[in-house]
């Protein structure tokens, strides 16, 4: 299953420069990540996962950052990728973490994408109860599940976001592309730090924080230097916590730059 992860590609290959991986956050998906991708392909290779349970990737009974680790690696292993550079974002993130002090050696520099290592609140619960609860049987268009979720989910942006989860099969009736039971399952054990007191990873790092996101707060730092000493830390001061999308271009002159 793991090699089979969807993916999405951008960019040309350079032997001397190492492929960017990207990483998304919990119900997000490559496709959310076309954007930057197409820019940052301008300088190299650049490989947008659909994670395990998510967009077109395959749907498996468990999901946990050790076993995202091990989908990411069997996918490279199966395109011959020995080492790269990765960018994760929130859940991605934390994955990237995980993975960079699990298995140093396959991991050039990465850059953190609006989360900290640190636990955190389940704040995707509100989200989840709202598209739990979305009667999918009664559902004949994308304006009734916006309508449905209008109610419960304030943030216009945000619900747009989620829709982009729900697909219309071939038999017309909507369904959900994520696989909401076990994702569901699963938020507790997401929302907890993937890094035990101790483990440090010292290449090179970057956290990227929105300034109007409170995923990665000021006393943050301590711990992010704790696990990663090397790491520096950019906030883009009118984003939130999608900091891709909502200053899509400052974001990727802030990773650029980072990257060389």
């Amino acid at each position: 299953m793991p090699e089979n992860l969807f993916f999405r590609s951008f960019g040309e290959s350079e032997s001397n420069t190492p492929p960017l991986i990207i990483l998304h956050g919990l119900l997000g998906s490559s496709r959310n990540w076309a954007t930057v991708g197409s820019r940052l392909g301008a300088e190299r290779r650049v490989y947008a996962l659909d994670l395990r349970n998510h967009g077109q990737s395959p749907h498996a009974g468990e999901h946990s950052y050790p076993l995202m680790v091990e989908d990411v690696l069997a996918w490279m292993d199966a395109r011959k990728i020995g080492r790269a550079d990765f960018l994760g974002h929130s859940m991605g993130g934390k994955t990237t973490m995980r993975l960079a002090v699990d298995y140093p050696g396959r991991v050039n520099r990465m850059v953190v994408v609006d989360i900290a290592p640190r636990n955190n609140p389940p704040y995707n619960q509100r989200a989840f109860s709202a598209i739990n609860a979305l009667p999918l049987s009664k559902i004949r268009t994308r304006k009734d599940a916006e309508a449905f979720l209008e109610e419960r989910i304030p943030s216009w942006a945000f619900r747009q976001f989620l829709l982009t989860n729900l697909v219309l099969g071939a038999n017309g009736s909507f369904a959900w592309q994520v696989n909401l039971p076990v994702l569901t399952e699963s938020l507790r054990e997401l929302g907890r730090s993937p890094l035990e007191e101790g483990e440090a990873w010292r290449g090179e790092a970057l956290f990227v924080r929105g300034g109007k996101s409170d995923f990665v707060r000021d006393e943050d730092m301590d711990v992010i230097r704790r696990h990663f000493p090397s790491a520096l830390v950019e906030t883009i001061a009118d984003s939130g916590h999608n900091p891709h999308i909502e200053s899509s271009k400052e974001f990727c002159g802030a990773v650029r730059e980072f990257l060389g």
